[in-house]
Parts: C-alpha cells; sequence; structure tokens
C-alpha cells in the first residue's frame, strides 16, 4: 500500500524527517493488508481445500490445527462480509478457490476503488453512518444465505466499519432511523464504538451474531483482519464483529442512549424497538453460537497488534524504536498536544529517551464534532494540533494514518464537495509558519473539524489506498536534542 503523494509530502519542511516519517507510516499502511496472509490460510491442492495456519488461529482456540475439505463433496463456496477494505480479503480467497468459487457479496467503505472482483460481489458503502448501498448490499447477502445446504462452505470476511457497514435495519425502525442515531450518537456527541454497538446490534437484520445464524445449515469459515484475540474474548465478550455471538443485550443499548442523554433525541421507532425488548429479537449468544460448525481465523500477523512492522523499518533507518501506548480512546486534538509535549520533552533534555527516536501509538481516536460539518478525520485533527506545539522545532516530526487508508467519512457530509480521502497527516516544525504564509488558519480548520483542506493546502495530507485497518498508528520522530545540528 504505497503513500500516493510522496513527492509532495516530502518536498518541503524537514524533508529528511519526513521522508524517514512516510517510510514508517507506510511500513505501518502495508502490516494492515490481510491479502498475503489470507493464501498462507487458505490453500487447494486439487481436490482438497486446506484451511489452517497456527499463526492465525486465535489465542486458546479450542479447535486448532488445519481442515481438510473434499472439494467433490461440497455443492458450493461462498463469500459473504463487509469492512472497510474486505475487497483486498475476498480477492485472496478468489485467487486461492479459483474457479470453485461459486459466489458471494461483500460491503467495502465508499471512496475507494473497485478491485475488479471476478466471483464476488461488491457494494460500496457509506461510513461510519450508513446509507441505501449498505443496505442494499446487505440484502443481496441476505439473498444468498437463503439458499444454503449443508453441503455449502461460506468464508465470512470482516474488517473495522463493520458495524456501519453491515446494516440492514429490522421492520418497523427505518434506515434513515439507523443512520440519525449513529450520526448523532458517533459524530455530533464522539460515543466510541463500545457504546454505540449495542444500540446498532438491535437494531439490525444481520449484526449481533445473526449472520452467522442465516448461515446455517452450511459449515462457516469466519476470517476477521485483526491480529489473533483470546478465543474466549472473540465468544464471550464480543460486540462488534458480527459473525461471533454478542455479549450485548436490549438492556445495555436503553442504557447506552441514556448514557449519552440522547434518549429524547433519538428517532421514535428506535425508542419504540429496543424498549420493546422482545426476546424473539435479541442477538445470538455463545451457548447457541457453538452449536454452528465453524473456524474462526485472525488475519493479521499477532506482532502487528503493537505495529512491529513500522517499528522495524524505524530500527532499520537508524532509530530507536519505542511502543509509547495503545488502545488510545481520547479526543484526537487532546491526545496531538500531549504527543507534541512529549516528543518537546525527547528534544530538549533527551528524557525519558535519547534522540533519535521513533514513538509509536495505536488505539482508536475521537473526534467529537457537534453541529459542525467539517471535511477531516481523528488523525488529522492529532497531527494539526501537534503541530501548533512544535512550530519552529528542527528535530520534530509527527504523523498519524488510520490504517485502513481511510481517516474520517471524507466528504460524505458535504453537499457538492469533492474532498479526497485521506488516510492522515504529516507534520514537522516548519508547518504553522507554511500555514501563515499561504493564509491557511490552523485554528479554525480544528475548531470546525476542517482538517482535510488545511493538509491538502499545505502538502501535508498522507494519500493512500483503502485497504482493512488495525485502527490508528501515530508517529513522533524526535531526530535530535534541540539546537543539534541544521537539516
Amino acid at each position: 500500500m504505497p503513500i500516493l503523494n510522496w513527492d509532495a509530502l516530502t518536498s518541503h519542511g524537514n524533508q529528511r524527517g519526513r521522508a524517514l516519517a512516510a517510510a514508517i507510516l507506510q511500513a505501518g499502511l502495508e502490516a494492515a493488508d490481510p491479502y498475503a496472509n489470507i493464501r498462507q490460510l487458505v490453500r487447494r491442492q486439487g481436490d482438497r481445500l486446506l484451511v489452517g495456519d497456527p499463526a492465525f488461529d486465535p489465542i486458546d482456540a479450542p479447535h486448532t490445527g488445519t481442515d481438510v475439505f473434499d472439494l467433490r463433496e461440497i455443492a458450493h463456496i461462498y463469500v459473504l462480509g463487509a469492512g472497510k477494505g474486505v475487497q483486498r480479503m475476498a480477492l485472496a480467497l478468489e485467487h486461492a478457490l479459483g474457479d470453485r468459487l461459486t459466489g458471494g457479496h461483500i460491503v467495502d467503505k465508499k471512496g475507494g476503488e473497485l478491485l475488479g472482483l471476478q466471483r464476488v460481489g461488491v457494494t460500496l458503502g457509506a461510513h461510519p453512518a450508513p446509507d441505501e448501498d449498505c443496505a442494499r448490499g446487505c440484502q443481496r447477502i441476505l439473498e444468498i444465505t437463503r439458499g444454503l445446504t449443508a453441503r455449502d462452505l461460506v468464508f465470512t470476511v470482516g474488517a473495522s466499519g463493520l458495524g456501519s457497514l453491515l446494516t440492514l435495519p429490522v421492520p418497523g425502525v427505518s434506515l434513515e432511523d439507523v443512520a440519525r442515531t449513529v450520526y448523532l450518537l458517533q459524530i455530533e456527541r464522539g460515543a466510541p464504538t463500545r457504546d454505540l454497538s449495542p444500540i446498532r446490534n438491535h437494531l439490525d437484520q444481520l449484526k449481533g451474531g445473526r449472520l452467522a445464524a442465516l448461515i446455517q445449515p452450511a459449515r462457516a469459515i469466519h476470517l476477521l483482519a485483526k491480529p489473533p484475540q483470546p478465543w474466549r474474548e472473540l465468544i464471550y465478550h464480543n460486540y462488534w464483529v458480527h459473525m461471533f455471538p454478542d455479549s450485548t443485550t436490549f438492556a445495555d443499548a436503553l442504557a447506552a442512549l441514556h448514557k449519552w442523554d440522547a434518549w429524547d433525541a433519538v428517532p421514535e421507532s428506535v425508542r419504540r424497538h429496543l424498549s420493546a425488548a422482545d426476546p424473539a429479537q435479541e442477538t445470538v449468544k455463545p451457548e447457541q453460537y457453538l452449536q454452528y460448525p465453524q473456524r474462526i481465523f485472525c488475519c493479521i500477523k499477532g506482532e502487528e497488534a503493537q505495529w512491529a512492522t513500522p517499528r522495524r523499518k524505524a530500527a532499520e533507518l537508524g532509530l530507536r524504536p519505542v511502543w509509547l501506548a495503545g488502545g488510545l480512546s481520547v479526543e484526537a486534538a487532546q491526545a496531538g498536544r500531549y504527543a507534541a509535549a512529549i516528543a518537546r520533552t525527547v528534544e530538549g533534555l533527551g528524557e525519558p529517551w535519547a534522540p533519535p527516536v521513533a514513538l509509536f501509538t495505536g488505539g482508536e481516536l475521537l473526534v467529537t464534532v457537534g453541529r459542525e460539518t467539517g471535511i477531516g478525520g481523528r488523525n488529522q485533527e492529532w497531527a494539526l494540533s501537534a503541530a501548533m506545539q512544535i512550530a519552529g522545532s528542527r528535530q520534530i516530526v509527527m504523523g498519524a494514518v488510520d490504517s485502513d487508508g481511510t481517516d474520517g467519512p471524507g466528504s460524505q457530509y458535504v453537499p457538492g464537495a469533492s474532498y479526497p480521502t485521506l488516510a492522515g497527516g504529516l507534520v514537522d516544525g516548519d508547518t504553522v509558519a507554511e500555514a501563515r504564509q499561504q493564509g491557511v488558519d490552523l485554528l479554525a480548520a480544528l475548531r470546525t473539524h476542517n482538517t482535510t483542506p488545511a493538509l491538502l493546502a499545505l502538502h501535508s495530507g498522507i494519500l493512500a489506498p483503502q485497504s482493512t485497518g488495525l485502527l490508528d498508528l501515530g508517529l513522533i520522530l524526535v531526530l535530535g536534542r534541540h539546537g543539534e545540528g541544521q537539516r
């Protein structure tokens, strides 16, 4: 997954530092691509299909090893699923299965390119709030499940963005009502996925393990574009991977609405459906799910949970790599300012690490936009907020990307706008001065969450192809002590 605007990113400011940072961030983007791993996991040998590799088993899974299927005994093989970048997963399965793949359908995020899949249909839908294309693609998935038999085999593919792209509302709740609820909670009020999921799960025909139930009686092989997770977490504590059982309840959904003071703000149909709490509409729980014939695999190398590939790249480039923090779930602008303060401390004092050093962070940052309608994303806000704090530094370069290549919804909510969806941003000590020279108001961009136009004007917005993702990757480079050397 090359950075598409490499020359522009590295043509100004701290050019050496920018080139180093871009190389490291590109390594992170490439690490989040599961294509090669799926080819390693799924192999065809004549009439035999081999599925399994210990590198991709969930941690402490009760069923391990390689499953061997006699293709002469399998009637049909399908690929179903959703998520950002799942075309790459489906492409790997097309190449592995060849003419034995019957077909299928997936929903990927709008803004990326169609990869020319030959057997698996693709619908591009909106994210983070779903649109009619999401529902249209999911209706096709539902139709395929209705014809499955015990002689069929289904591969499901899932990645970040699954909760929005896999949307087919229950009867009585319109798509518009679901989209309004998601936008209100996630965009306007900044609710994290953990709080939004119980609500979405209970408003949908496919979420909360229901897709896994609909696949029955066929055998299922579930592929998740994440590093290996503990099996018990996936089975007993899951809330967002809809091919697995759901740990949330109607009561959790109601509690989340009240927690975010959203009860009176969401559509009446949402309140009515969640309040009814019909047991027949409850999501799939572990005891039911474990009766299904299925295997689970996590299709990203385990070490990438802490970004091993970009850290190795930093070491190759002569920088000491340090894993600073993971699991970040805070406002992006605040995180950027704090990260910049750490950078300034290292630059000024050589503490707690002596430069040259590359510090890494991971997680899922938040942006609470309220009623603003700017075009941007959480990693872009991290970068611009950091730029304000490192102005004038000759040693610090900072960058952040959403590893799926799409940081934010792009121009989705701004009629008539046509800005590309950035992967993130890259800044240095000259960024503030460059903005001043070009008349770019960074404070206004942050206040209105309109960071994409600002970063593009400064040739500091990162463009990359869309793929699956490992959430956010933040990078802080401190190349030397304050006052040392000249670039």
